[in-house]
């Protein structure tokens, strides 16, 4: 049972300004809450939705939660690094060589069954085979990692992609461990986390093994590389007036879309109390509306702790200098 609750729905497809003829594609179909939300609003024959996810149950339960609105939503298995590769398989028309889009959406949170479901190995409360794969016809697992990478690389990723203080402590553990015996599981996994962290730092906070577990997951999948070359094509392909909306959790993959925006963005010389631009700036492909990032409602919190980390931040493309 794929189950998953969608996080910022009404101010996310609110943000995309979904125009009924229009062409949408959803990055991260997931449970695709998103995508039906955006399917409700195209005329049948005129308007598409184009779902991409890179995990094959999540688009076997989008297929059946979608098939009310036929032809006019198209699902592609693929990383939405590939994002312009898809669209084209889509059969997305294009201007100029590059397909054109009216908005897309991402929400980079980790769907709640990949958490949930033991023997995905991506849970450190669940004792299972180690694994994180998002595509699990990729080589690489969380399983190659721990048992493969030198000690310093671990260290590396732990710190940087999970902001963990005890990087190395946690690395040296596991390091020794494997000498021993290959590490198979997510138990064995969080044992020698925790074994790394010192025992007045494991008494508050999280769980003592989230931060290396988020780290290890963001680097089997290539995560972060793979947002920001996303996120890049997303904004050569949206048609002047389009939308892009992004959905973080994450610190550093809120960091990249901010910083991108910002390369990105028309100079402004609205006052900074003003919520959204309407000096048309100039210079920049984008605009931020609103400037500031969108975070989930205190109802919303209530019904759906998971949400607590999440921004959204949405753009609007101005100009297609690709065509001048």
């Amino acid at each position: 049972m794929f189950h998953h609750i969608t996080v910022l729905k009404e101010e996310a497809v609110e943000g995309l300004r979904v125009r009924p003829d229009g062409i949408y594609v959803d990055c991260t179909l997931g449970g695709a809450g998103h995508s039906e939300a955006i399917a409700q609003k195209l005329i049948p024959g005129q308007g598409r939705l184009i779902g991409l996810d890179q995990d094959d149950n999540a688009l076997a339960h989008a297929r059946e939660r979608l098939k009310p609105y036929g032809e006019a939503v198209t699902l592609v298995k693929s990383n939405f690094r590939r994002l312009i590769e898809a669209l084209r398989k889509a059969g997305v028309p294009e201007t100029n060589g590059m397909p054109r889009v009216d908005g897309v959406l991402f929400d980079l949170g980790v769907s709640s069954p990949q958490l949930d479901e033991a023997d995905r190995g991506f849970s450190y409360n669940q004792d299972a085979e180690l694994d994180m794969r998002m595509d699990r016809s990729q080589p690489l697992s969380a399983k190659d990692i721990v048992n493969g990478w030198d000690e310093a690389d671990i260290a590396r990723i732990l710190r940087d992609y999970g902001e963990e203080k005890f990087a190395r402590n946690i690395a040296r553990q596991i390091v020794q461990a494997r000498a021993k015996a290959p590490i198979e599981t997510t138990g064995e996994l969080a044992e020698l986390i925790k074994a790394g962290i010192p025992a007045a730092a494991r008494r508050t906070g999280p769980h003592p093994a989230k931060r290396s577990f988020q780290a290890i997951r963001i680097a089997v999948n290539d995560e972060l590389e793979a947002f920001r070359e996303a996120l890049l094509q997303a904004i050569d392909c949206v048609r002047p007036g389009g939308r892009i909306a992004v959905i973080t959790f994450h610190s550093l993959e809120d960091r990249i879309c901010k910083m991108t925006f910002a390369k990105e963005v028309a100079a402004c010389r609205c006052p900074p109390d003003f919520p959204v631009c309407v000096c048309g700036g100039g210079g920049g492909r984008l605009r931020l509306t609103p400037r500031k990032p969108i975070v989930p409602s205190e109802r919303e919190l209530e019904a759906n702790n998971r949400a607590r980390s999440a921004k959204l931040r949405i753009a609007e493309k101005l100009e297609d200098t690709s065509q001048i």
